[in-house]
């Protein structure tokens, strides 16, 4: 079969462009799929993550990101332009190609995509869940932006009804979609399997994330201070890129700042959780969290709120992890003291998370990307 993926660049370092590559260069290797990548964005660089040289990559050079630098109103009229030079170019490559199968990653080629006849069948996959998809961060939102994120869903509805699969990461995202009988559930690969496991003897917590909104820092800071009141021994590590200005100004109004270090990205993060005894996961909503599941395969027991979309597919709780209410930040100091203050308990949960972790193995994942492939190959056949 010939595989098609739609999906805007692969220079950035992100997560969905880490599971895409990890995904096409395992079809490559495992399979005698022909895989494609068809681009707009990111021109002349190369992908961040290590991409097979057997996928072919499509440039299409529409530079989206020209966007990033216009006036929320000014966007609207250079993105129609773009969208119709997306639309001409994307279907000369599909008829080019003729794909068996078309894969959006529910960017903008999502609006038109079933319009394209070039004969292939089209999954759509989300990587984010249906209530943070095309939305606006809580902190950022007006009645223009609202009204704005009311007819995106509305038209995204109609578009997705059109698809031959709609896949999503989680069984609780996938209830979300009520309207829809044509989703299927996927999880996101682990990308690598690490060989370093945690003792959890080390009196420290890890987190990571961007430092946004969406991964609630400042829930968690809160969160620590209850934590320190009765562990005073224990210290707090964040990882991650972005602007840690503001958090860094809670952590001091909050004179917690010998327990709590903000740090930037790391490139070893597998040492950082394994160096760590607990994961602890504030974030308001998730995508999925695959940042548990590399925690947990560190043999690191992880205490997380229960937010959409992800921790209550992958974690159960009580066995391999905590589940607190989404949002309760004394609920989240009360799981990791649970774990600090149960060294027993903290070693079961920790072996148990590592076994858990394994299900995610990029071998398992893809022999359902596989199956669906299979079944679609089927229907294909049948036309």
């Amino acid at each position: 079969m010939k595989i098609a993926y739609c999906t805007p660049s692969l220079y950035m370092a992100g997560g969905v462009e880490r599971v895409l590559t990890t995904k096409m260069n395992w079809l490559v290797e495992h399979t005698d799929h022909e895989v494609y990548v068809i681009l707009t964005d990111g021109a002349g660089q190369p992908p961040f993550y290590t991409l097979d040289p057997r996928v072919h990559v499509i440039q299409l050079d529409i530079n989206f990101e020209q966007l990033w630098h216009l006036s929320f109103l000014k966007k609207g009229f250079v993105f129609m332009r773009k969208q119709r030079q997306y639309k001409k170019a994307l279907k000369k490559a599909l008829l080019e190609i003729r794909p068996d199968i078309t894969d959006s990653l529910m960017r903008r080629e999502i609006n038109f995509i079933t319009s394209i006849k070039d004969g292939s069948l089209k999954i759509g996959e989300l990587h984010v869940n249906r209530n943070n998809y095309r939305n606006f961060e809580a902190n950022e939102t007006n009645f223009v932006k609202r009204m704005f994120e009311k007819y995106w869903m509305g038209q995204l509805l109609r578009k997705v009804k059109k698809l031959d699969r709609f896949v999503v990461l989680s069984n609780e995202d996938a209830a979300n979609w009520h309207e829809l009988d044509n989703v299927h559930v996927i999880p996101n690969p682990l990308p690598q399997i690490y060989t370093q496991h945690a003792t959890l003897q080390n009196k420290t917590v890890v987190a990571c994330g961007r430092y946004v909104y969406q991964k609630g820092f400042d829930l968690l800071i809160e969160a620590w201070r209850y934590v320190h009141e009765r562990h005073a021994d224990w210290k707090l590590e964040v990882y991650g890129k972005g602007d840690r200005d503001v958090y860094q100004q809670q952590v001091e109004d909050l004179q917690l700042g010998d327990n709590i270090k903000l740090n930037g990205p790391t490139s070893d993060i597998e040492s950082k959780y394994a160096a760590s005894s607990i994961f602890v996961l504030s974030s308001r909503f998730e995508g999925f969290g695959m940042v548990l599941i590399e925690a947990m395969n560190c043999g690191v027991p992880c205490v997380s709120f229960a937010c959409p979309c992800g921790p209550k597919d992958i974690i159960t709780d009580g066995k391999d992890g905590i589940l607190v209410p989404n949002g309760d930040v004394k609920a989240l100091a009360d799981g990791v003291c649970r774990l600090i203050e149960d060294e027993a308990l903290r070693k079961q949960m920790g072996s148990a998370a590592l076994a858990l972790s394994l299900c995610y193995k990029t071998e398992n994942v893809m022999q359902q990307w596989v199956g669906l492939f299979d079944e679609l190959d089927s229907k294909l056949g049948d036309k």
